[in-house]
């Protein structure tokens, strides 16, 4: 069996949601605004510099998810969905995940940005399976904290492999789809690691190895799967 893997943050999505959802709690009036704003801008960057600091960012942004109830957060959460992530679904993404599921491929999203934001988002995306940087819960509570490896960068191949580890399906090709510097140790490890929309300096090394280059943002894209 054939496993088709999706980075989701300006992959699958024309956008961040890690980012947005910090500035939907500013525009929220959760959060401190101007400083809360800063910070998110600043992590963001690091981020796409390829320099970030995964604990330290994690501690800034799941610290909002220890102030309030679950059933609050969830009710955010749905309503941040609805308004920021839907309107963001890249164009290409609906064709490009029904081709990989029409020629029998499972379908897993691996994101950096937390669980409890992306858990919704690929259910949106109509993809169940779902690797993702963890929250701590304690209690029912969040406490925020990550909750074992951070998926992120190398920590993206020990996450990878460990899901492989605990299911009973082998596969035997591999194909990787991502937009940025942060996912080259698992693209090294693809099968068919694919460019999409991606920052300068994959498109550098996609360039370099030959890799495929697409994009998601225009329906007249219409992508192929991998090979």
């Amino acid at each position: 069996m054939r496993l088709a893997i999706f980075d989701l943050d300006n992959t699958l999505l024309a956008g961040d949601s890690d980012y947005l959802w910090g500035q939907f709690l500013v525009e929220q009036g959760l959060v401190d605004g101007p400083w809360y704003e800063r910070e998110n801008r600043r992590y963001y960057e690091q981020y796409k510099a390829g320099t970030l600091d995964i604990h330290e960012f994690c501690a800034f942004s799941m610290q909002p998810l220890t102030q309030h109830p679950p059933e609050q957060l969830h009710a955010w959460r749905r309503q941040f969905v609805r308004d920021k992530i839907e309107p963001i679904v890249a164009a290409g993404t609906p064709a490009l995940l029904e081709r990989h599921r029409a020629q029998g491929d499972r379908l897993l999203i691996m994101t950096a940005t937390n669980r409890f934001i992306t858990e919704p988002i690929a259910a949106l995306l109509g993809v169940d399976d779902l690797i993702a940087t963890d929250p701590e819960m304690v209690d029912g509570r969040y406490t925020g904290r990550i909750d074992g490896i951070p998926n992120f960068q190398d920590g993206k191949v020990q996450r990878l492999n460990l899901w492989r580890a605990g299911q009973s399906q082998r596969y035997a090709h591999t194909a990787f789809y991502s937009d940025s510097r942060n996912d080259l140790p698992l693209l090294l490890q693809a099968d068919a690691p694919v460019a999409v929309d991606p920052d300068e300096v994959l498109q550098a090394e996609a360039e370099r190895r030959g890799w495929p280059v697409i994009s998601l943002r225009t329906p007249a894209t219409d992508p192929a799967p991998a090979t």
